[in-house]
């Protein structure tokens, strides 16, 4: 992927090394217990670990404006990304966007089903995410022009205290790393879906990080 980064003229070439995408993220433990009660209402599986840590290929990763899925059935969500490389910590906007028919039966092959799409401007935030004002984030996602999402990311567990937990679950990671840092409730309560979808982080600062994009139906 080649990304830019934002207030620069620098272009990062990054070829990660690994793909995790974190779930079940949120700080209030209490709400998650409560999440993870009404998807498995739904057929949904109770994940392993909380959070849960699904290790992905890197090739689903695109900043392309159109991605293919399988069946009408799919998702987006937006979600804060973290990205290593070369030792430097980025901060990006990403969709987990995910087949909710096959997530009935197997999580991580619902995740593997479909493309990540991730956008192309990124904020560097320190080696030790110091200049990350975790607290101060908004995220909004819409699906064809309608709020699907919208909210303060500090309900969220910092991307320090992810990578942490990650590296206990998966094993380190040497090499450039995305990591999705997971998401937060749908307004509707229920998912939709739909073929337009619209991805924001707002800092404090003023900088928006953005990305579009629209979902079409896999030739058979």
């Amino acid at each position: 992927m080649i990304l830019n980064v934002s207030g620069s003229n620098e272009r990062l070439a990054v070829s990660p090394e690994r793909l995790i995408v974190a779930g079940y993220t949120a700080r209030d433990e209490a709400a998650v217990a409560e999440h993870i009660a009404e998807l498995e209402a739904i057929g949904v599986p109770r994940p392993s670990s909380v959070p849960a840590f699904y290790d992905l290929d890197p090739g689903l990763l695109t900043t392309d404006g159109v991605i293919e899925v399988r069946g009408p059935s799919t998702s987006g969500e937006v979600e804060p990304v973290l990205v290593r490389h070369g030792g430097r910590y980025f901060l990006g906007v990403g969709s987990d966007h995910t087949d909710r028919d096959l997530e009935r039966a197997d999580i991580a092959a619902s995740k593997a089903a479909c493309p990540k799409p991730v956008g192309d401007t990124v904020v560097e935030i320190g080696a030790g995410m110091s200049t990350l004002n975790w607290d101060g984030l908004t995220a909004l996602s819409s699906v064809d022009g309608r709020t699907y999402q919208a909210g303060p990311v500090a309900t969220l567990r910092h991307p320090a205290d992810l990578l942490e937990r990650m590296t206990a679950a998966v094993g380190e990671v040497s090499g450039d790393l995305v990591l999705f840092c997971g998401t937060m409730p749908l307004l509707r309560g229920e998912f939709t879906y739909g073929g337009h979808w619209r991805m924001r982080l707002e800092l404090p600062a003023g900088t928006v990080l953005a990305h579009a994009y629209e979902t079409k139906r896999r030739s058979l």
